[in-house]
């Protein structure tokens, strides 16, 4: 059997028994903020959160894993502010950032004695820090985007970032790796515009005033790099195209609340989740000719701030809250099941 037959086999294995988990949910000792999957080990997922809501308190970085016998926690790291978003390295499956409420970058070193963590604390920014993400490309960088109302670009052995991005007149909610080019990202921001950079220009390239409200999340599409999402607290999902970026290719409507975070499935072409302050969890095929919500669950009974979809495994979720809970679960099966 060859390696990619093994590497299908154990996907197939841990899709199935994540159908048959005696618990598919997991309590945090604080709220939850953020979850993002392992680009690297398939069970295996990442949690941050903050205490008292993220207004003022601890924070925790938890990495959990899946087993047959429920999702169970390998282990934690206590911060002295919340943590509010959390990225894997591309580079290292033992690498993790966390984005923390006293503008630090906190660097975590899973293999490493707790003692030893975090292994870096990278402190520019003058306010929370809401937003990482690592470059799936390059996998040597990672961006930062912060209340402070810039981005910045960092290498984790780096003491100082390599730049900073700061066009945008309010806090930056959301800052997001093109998966297709190593030198683009995007923004979102309260200042109610979605921005493009190349780190190779001097200034954005392109400024989408996207909705007449603070917009929360941005998030590209896997299949094409021109086609983005953006969630808002007017409630709504808008999808763009840079190549025309006066009017969104569509705009989903469905959530009764402001839409904290929205992702292009990587897996699914025309596929989004999206989590809301109305608790709720949607998946929908942007594309649909009628009704573009595909599900929508209503597991958590508080906001839902924290969602992710596995690279590895098709069809897997995971959101988080301030109900201080983790699920993970099968698209189109209940989480609470």
């Amino acid at each position: 059997m060859t390696g990619l037959d093994w590497q299908r086999r154990l996907t197939e294995i841990l899709a199935f028994s994540i159908g048959f988990l005696k618990n598919k949910v997991f309590k945090t000792a604080f709220n939850g903020y953020a979850v993002r999957f392992s680009p690297f080990v398939e069970n295996r997922l990442a949690v941050a959160t903050a205490q008292n809501f993220g207004i003022i308190g601890n924070g925790r970085q938890y990495v959990l894993e899946l087993t047959p016998n429920g999702i169970v926690d390998v282990v934690g790291f206590d911060t002295a502010d919340g943590l509010y978003d959390c990225t894997w390295s591309e580079d290292n499956e033992n690498i993790l950032v966390s984005a923390s409420g006293d503008g630090s970058l906190k660097v975590w070193d899973v293999a490493a004695p707790p003692m030893a963590n975090p292994i870096r604390s990278l402190e520019e920014h003058t306010h929370e820090v809401y937003s990482v993400d690592w470059n799936g490309i390059r996998k040597d960088c990672f961006l930062s985007g912060s209340w402070d109302d810039t981005i910045r670009l960092w290498t984790v052995d780096m003491p100082r970032s390599l730049r900073v991005f700061a066009e945008h007149t309010y806090c930056v909610y959301s800052a997001v790796w093109n998966p297709r080019h190593a030198d683009i990202f995007a923004s979102a921001s309260g200042d109610c515009t979605l921005r493009i950079w190349d780190i190779r220009e001097p200034r954005s390239t392109l400024v989408i005033p996207g909705h007449e409200y603070e917009i929360l999340s941005c998030d590209w599409n896997k299949y094409q790099e021109t086609v983005l999402v953006t969630g808002s607290v007017d409630k709504s999902l808008k999808v763009w195209d840079v190549r025309n970026p006066r009017q969104e290719v569509t705009r989903l409507l469905g959530h009764t609340y402001a839409v904290r975070r929205a992702k292009f499935s990587p897996h699914r072409e025309n596929f989004i989740g999206s989590c809301s302050y109305d608790m709720t969890v949607c998946v929908w095929d942007y594309r649909a000719p009628e009704d573009a919500l595909l599900f929508r669950y209503d597991h958590h009974t508080e906001f839902a701030v924290g969602l992710d979809m596995s690279t590895l495994v098709d069809g897997l979720l995971a959101s988080t809250a301030w109900d201080e809970s983790v699920f993970v679960w099968q698209q189109g099966m209940d989480p609470r099941a």
